[in-house]
């Protein structure tokens, strides 16, 4: 047997419109089916609006929209990501984001995880808010973007959208 630790991490592969998304498993809460969000009025196209879940109301975003990878999202046999929020307050714990179809989990090791320096951020788009996107990388051949989930959280709050009771 080996001494070596493992640094392999469970994640999640997250099809959004043109793009995947790369999370750790444990920031997942829950997949939901997809229903029209209550419209939040003057949000961004990206703010979707928010959800009713467990007793919460959640703000759900399109992170296609907000990385301008997609302009519209497709609502047939979309799901609904709940993410637990990293920023500490418990009254804004969760966030949701817009899905087409079920996560799939993967193993993310260090050798198998490189940073896609063929496709600069720019690439999705001349306007990609640097806020929205940490990093895009390659996980077994698959280009993937690691989200900056603080800045996420971070525009949310700025629009007075964070989950509530």
């Amino acid at each position: 047997m080996s001494n070596e630790v493992s640094q392999d991490i469970r994640g999640v592969l997250i099809a959004v419109t043109g793009a995947r998304v790369l999370l750790p498993n444990a920031t997942v809460a829950e997949v939901i089916t997809y229903s029209p969000p209550d419209p939040i009025e003057g949000a961004p196209a990206w703010m979707l609006g928010r959800i009713r879940w467990r007793g919460w109301r959640l703000p759900v975003i399109s992170y296609a929209r907000m990385i301008a990878s997609a302009e519209n999202e497709g609502e047939f046999g979309a799901k609904v990501v709940v993410l637990k929020a990293l920023g500490g307050n418990p009254r804004h714990s969760y966030f949701a984001m817009l899905t087409q179809g079920f996560p799939r989990l993967v193993t993310v090791s260090t050798n198998a995880l490189e940073r896609d320096e063929a496709a600069e951020i720019g690439d999705l788009a001349e306007d990609v808010p640097a806020e929205g996107v940490l990093m895009r990388v390659k996980l077994h051949d698959e280009q993937a973007v690691i989200p900056d989930l603080a800045a996420i959280e971070a525009r949310i709050a700025e629009l007075g959208a964070v989950s509530a009771a």
